[in-house]
């Protein structure tokens, strides 16, 4: 029988909120005028602080705009860039290696492996650029020739060859691949076992087993780490800067030595390495964002977020 048009009026009306109805059962949210507090005190220090900062004639904002883009300060940028990538590149590749070592099956590789990064992660990083740098006060030369005292064929003075340049690089890249090391290692750990008996049972090599199952799975979980490695690293070739670099707190340092513009040019390598972090940490997101595709898992946090934790202090000098 059919309604009545009354009924289908009714009918079509929303019935109205009940205790089970999504309507009802929305949380509000009370409001906490304290956090409002909060907001408005750390927006007003923020305000006061910049606003300090901007009028303060005794930081010589003339003297950051003439030295921002002065070619000294490019050079020692440039020397920095080089320094980090270098590095990195050496650093990975021994760590790796290392790696590989660790999950070995020959007790001496092990152990080698164990003792280089026992070494070079509990000595100061500091400690080791200023070791290399005088490495000449141990071994005046260095050439190629029979060991354990025999004839040496080729010989260089160890003060030509190992410039400030060499031995800022060796003393990054190899204390790098003691941490990389750890990152790598941790990344073959987390790969299922199962996966490798799986791949042995199908007659692969050892070698072929670790190049197509275990790294490729392994590198969802190696690549952010050594992204926050990298951007560590851009704040680290700071310290080169005790034995003459050329970095860029180094060309700053001595500019400043001679116009006495201190914290000027402070603030002018400041500015390089925040725009440095900042690329880097952009790049580091797309990154882990490409290798994060197919296991079900999304990059933590935004990308403000990230740039805003690589910004922060980490340590450099381990």
């Amino acid at each position: 029988m059919d309604r009545t048009a009354d009924e289908r009026v009714r009918a079509a009306e929303p019935a109205p909120a009940g205790p089970d109805t999504p309507q009802a059962n929305r949380i509000s949210h009370p409001v906490r005028p304290g956090r409002w507090l909060a907001a408005g005190v750390v927006a007003f220090v923020l305000v006061w602080l910049g606003w300090s900062i901007a009028v303060n004639p005794n930081l010589h904002w003339d003297i950051v705009v003439d030295y921002q883009f002065d070619r000294v300060i490019l050079d020692g940028l440039w020397v920095t860039i080089q320094l980090t990538v270098a590095s990195m590149l050496i650093g990975v590749v021994l760590g790796v290696v290392v790696a590989l070592m660790q999950v070995s099956d020959s007790r001496i590789l092990r152990t080698g492996a164990t003792a280089y990064v026992w070494f070079f992660r509990g000595t100061p990083l500091l400690v080791q650029l200023i070791f290399w740098f005088n490495i000449a006060l141990i071994f005046p030369e260095v050439g190629l020739g029979v060991p354990f005292g025999g004839p040496k064929l080729v010989t260089w003075e160890t003060n030509a060859l190992v410039t400030g340049f060499v031995a800022a690089l060796l003393g990054l890249s190899i204390n790098e691949g003691a941490y990389m090391s750890e990152i790598v290692r941790a990344g073959l750990r987390a790969v299922d076992p199962g996966q490798q008996e799986a791949a042995a049972a199908l007659g692969m090599s050892r070698a072929k087993i670790m190049r197509r199952v275990v790294l490729p799975q392994a590198m969802r979980i190696i690549v952010p780490p050594t992204g926050n490695q990298f951007i560590s690293m851009l704040k680290t070739t700071s310290l080169v800067s005790v034995i003459a670099g050329a970095d860029l707190l180094t060309v700053a340092q001595r500019l400043y030595l001679t116009n006495f513009e201190v914290i000027a040019l402070l603030i002018v390598a400041s500015i390089w390495y925040l725009v440095l972090t900042t690329v880097a940490s952009v790049g580091q997101y797309f990154l882990e964002r490409r290798f994060s595709r197919g296991f079900g898992t999304t990059v933590p946090g935004t990308l403000r977020g990230r740039i805003g934790r690589n910004l922060r202090f980490t340590g450099s000098a381990r």
